[in-house]
């Protein structure tokens, strides 16, 4: 199958590094389109689509992983005319892990050159200002969003892999600081939840399945994992066509020293601490502004409705 690597140069680390340094023996095997800005391998995966080219691998972190699924996306029948691969460059690489994909620069290739491929389920969220995230921070494709802001809200659908969130989470994501990311990785992230915890917790809603359930933290998970390794959604199975819901009721810092033990020694939450719940249909709503992330980018603002296409997502797999 001709295959179309979009490589994002500002993913971080030494495998992004050995990438750069073997550019030329890649592109001797399929093609190499590179990133220079926010929503570039989105435009890049929806060209390669229509050129042709039937696998179109993600070589970067989460953030590059969501711009080239949504590029799939962008095309008519996109999603039978290619797949999607995943070459795990980034920080975290949530999706990676929960696809049991090698995490090693050549291990991980040979499972895209071997092409085994799956068919898993694809969630997707219609919200406020999709297209341009309202925080002027870099994201995690590494490349800024200052500045792009649209004069009126748009509504559009913007598919994630892996998962979504909106509260402590979103807040985190809207303040993480890239050059520290690249600096100290994953701790970024805890950094920037500490700075977020600063503000007052807006009370947010999600309804869907016959359920709803009120609290400060929403997370929506299309697998296991959620932030790496920690299991927060421990009955998703990404081919049964539902969402997995985790709701915080209250995120504090009691919350947060009652999680930590679980989290650290578990990778999960203590059931006591959230409600969880199933569903194919989801709205979730706020009052007050609030972020939302899907795959640890920023995409919008609540209110925002979630829908999955079941089996709807062709993924190279081990």
């Amino acid at each position: 199958m001709r295959t179309c690597v979009i490589f994002n140069p500002a993913a971080k680390g030494d495998k992004a590094r050995r990438f750069r340094r073997h550019l030329d023996a890649f592109a001797a095997e399929c093609a190499v389109k590179l990133t220079g800005a926010i929503g570039d391998a989105r435009r890049l995966a929806a060209e390669a689509v229509k050129e042709g080219f039937e696998t179109i691998v993600a070589a970067g972190g989460d953030g590059t992983v969501n711009e080239v699924l949504n590029g799939l996306g962008d095309v008519p029948e996109g999603f039978e005319k290619a797949r999607l691969a995943v070459l795990p460059l980034g920080t975290v690489n949530v999706f990676a892990r929960e696809l049991g994909l090698r995490l090693k620069l050549r291990a991980a290739w040979q499972i895209i050159q071997a092409g085994r491929e799956m068919r898993i389920d694809l969630p997707a969220i219609k919200c406020v200002d999709c297209k341009t995230a309202v925080s002027s921070a870099p994201t995690n494709t590494g490349h800024s969003s200052q500045g792009r802001r649209d004069a009126s809200p748009t509504l559009e659908r913007r598919y994630f892999a892996q998962m979504a969130g909106a509260g402590l989470d979103s807040r985190a994501v809207e303040l993480v600081e890239w050059q520290m990311k690249k600096r100290i990785g994953p701790l970024a992230y805890v950094l920037a939840g500490l700075k977020a915890m600063r503000i007052a917790p807006c009370q947010i809603t999600a309804s869907g399945g016959g359920h709803s359930v009120c609290g400060q933290l929403v997370l929506v998970g299309n697998g296991l994992r959620y932030g790496g390794e920690f299991r927060l959604f421990p009955k998703a199975d990404l081919h049964d066509g539902l969402m997995d819901v985790c709701v915080f009721p209250r995120v504090n810092w009691l919350t947060l020293l009652r999680c930590a033990p679980s989290l650290l020694v578990r990778g999960t939450a203590p059931e006591s601490l959230t409600e969880c719940f199933q569903t194919p249909t989801l709205t979730v709503t706020a009052i007050g502004a609030m972020p939302l992330q899907a795959d640890g980018e920023l995409i919008g603002h609540l209110p925002a409705t979630f829908s999955v296409e079941k089996s709807k997502l062709r993924i190279v797999v081990p």
